[in-house]
């Protein structure tokens, strides 16, 4: 890491101690990269200077297709933008606020161009989560489709670092790149640059952000796809993941690149508009949460979806059933996968005659793991413990002591509970802490109880997740209201849209029961185990 790119060296400063990173491996052949590489010229300059899928088609979109060569001279039109207009240096951190587009993608490549760092942002954040992300990452500088303007305007007070703010479809972002040049010349960035910061909840609520090199980018790229999505050039991705989310960021976008093929970029999904999509494009990889497969399954036969061949799930644990139901509906088994921001993405997988039902699969190549009781020591087959992984991949907090609880002796402990069965297979069991994830999203149940308590109705609140045949999990809020307010049907749908308008509407409590009073220590910490067990009992 001696070689750097970034003369903002922010991040770079911000990486955890040395002795606090995970054990890396790359034993692979093709995860041995130059020195000096950016991963924008590795999956885009080269599909067109090196490989001849200039003309290709790399976006298909309602608002415009792109190929291979109109990507490359997009993202370097934004790249001078950022450059010559806002002022960008390497190593600037740029925020990217938008719903999965050509111009999100376009945004996304410019910024590893001009050696910057991408911080993307789900476009349902509010503008109080947007002001943590963006100052805990000291964010410099802002690309946001203008229709989500207003939040980021809101934030924008309480952000001293943001500078220059540039928008697209609809604002001055188009205008300013048909000044510039079709031609950029990529920053000569280090592997080892930090190319994007990924925002994740933990069970504070609190934001972590983790960062990512330019060679984590390549590796996800080379590791689950080469050996076990195997996509050809004539493959279509489409799929709901945000290319905010790692998972979305892989599959939607990196993933099809990587392999001249193309992607079908789609805002604000139902089930039955992917099956259309499905069916109008003739899609052959899906990438969704166990939620969406469920919904679609009985809505496949309404729709021509056979020029569909693999489907990929993550986000959250695969119910076998919801399997199965795909199965029957589709004859495709679903290639499950668990990956974690932490990681970038999938790393336990299994596809085609190695799936087993009720297992998530094996560590694919370039990645090991193991199960680990509380004390750090490896167990046997059929023990539940802690998921430990290592891989080319790991986990490098920006800035935040909680690197030190998720890498022990050079593992990632992901936070999931597994047993390893006799032939290897894993199979996932629980979270370990308090994170909810519902239909794919990941919830921190703190940051819901705060916003409860900001309504005047709310004297104490506990917030969990409870678990839904459908959804996975969802989130339960146990309420003690304040005198004079009366815990009814009227108080609950209340508390659901205060919670809506705070923060993402997603983190909102599908389920409010009201208490008299909280369990709580002494010290008068909350008891959420306490809730969970009351919960499970009802």
């Amino acid at each position: 890491m001696d070689y750097t790119a970034h003369v903002d060296t922010f991040a770079r400063d911000r990486l955890p101690p040395r002795d606090q990173w995970p054990e890396f491996i790359f034993d692979l052949p093709e995860l041995r990269y130059p020195e000096r590489m950016n991963c924008a010229t590795e999956l885009l300059d080269k599909a067109v200077t090196e490989h001849g899928w200039g003309e290709r088609m790399a976006i298909l979109s309602p608002r415009g297709n792109l190929s291979y060569r109109q990507l490359l001279e997009t993202a370097n039109r934004i790249a001078g933008v950022l450059v010559e207009d806002m002022g960008l240096v390497p190593g600037n951190r740029v925020l990217l606020r938008g719903c999965n587009s050509p111009m999100m993608a376009a945004c996304w490549f410019a910024v590893q161009k001009a050696g910057g760092i991408a911080v993307a942002t789900m476009p349902l954040l509010r503008a109080r989560e947007l002001t943590d992300v963006i100052t805990k990452a000291e964010v410099s500088l802002a690309l946001c489709e203008h229709e989500l303007l207003g939040e980021l305007d809101l934030a924008r007070p309480a952000c001293p670092s943001l500078g220059r703010v540039a928008c697209w479809y609809g604002g001055d972002l188009e205008g300013r790149m048909a000044a510039k040049p079709a031609d950029f010349s990529n920053v000569a960035t280090s592997r080892d640059d930090i190319a994007l910061i990924a925002f994740t909840s933990g069970t504070t609520g609190k934001p972590k952000g983790t960062m990512h090199f330019h060679r984590d980018v390549m590796a996800i790229c080379d590791c689950f796809p080469r050996s076990t999505l195997k996509p050809a050039g004539d493959d279509l991705f489409c799929g709901t993941p945000p290319l905010a989310f790692t998972f979305g960021l892989g599959g939607m976008l990196l993933f099809p690149m990587r392999f001249g093929a193309a992607t079908l970029l789609l805002e604000r999904l139902t089930p039955e508009a992917l099956l259309k999509a499905i069916q109008d494009h003739r899609a052959t990889i899906c990438f969704t949460a166990p939620t969406f497969y469920r919904m679609m399954a009985g809505l496949a036969a309404g729709f021509d979806i056979s020029s569909l061949r693999k489907c990929v799930s993550a986000g959250e644990a695969l119910p076998v059933a919801t399997r199965e139901l795909w199965r029957q509906a589709t004859g495709i088994r679903i290639i499950d996968g668990i990956g974690a921001t932490e990681l970038l993405h999938i790393f336990i997988s299994a596809a085609g005659d190695d799936i087993r039902p009720g297992a998530t699969g094996k560590p694919i190549p370039g990645y090991v793991a193991a199960v680990f009781d509380e004390d750090g020591n490896p167990l046997p087959p059929g023990r539940i413990g802690r998921l430990g992984v290592k891989g080319p991949t790991g986990c490098r907090y920006l800035d935040d002591p909680r690197q030190a609880a998720y890498v022990h002796d050079g593992w990632n402990f992901t936070g999931d509970s597994y047993l390893v069965d006799a032939d290897g297979y894993f199979h996932y069991q629980a979270r370990t802490d308090d994170m909810i994830i519902s239909a794919g999203y990941n919830i921190g149940g703190p940051e819901v109880e705060d916003a409860l308590l900001q309504h005047p109705a709310v004297a104490e609140c506990g917030v969990i997740g409870v678990a839904d045949p459908d959804r996975g999990q969802v989130v339960k809020a146990f309420v003690v209201p304040r005198p004079g307010f009366q815990g009814d049907a009227a108080l609950v749908a209340a508390l659901q849209e205060h919670v809506k308008r705070a923060i993402a509407p997603y983190k909102y409590p599908r389920l409010v029961e009201f208490r008299d009073a909280l369990p709580r220590t002494e010290t008068g910490k909350l008891q959420r185990f306490r809730l969970r067990e009351q919960a499970k009992g009802q």
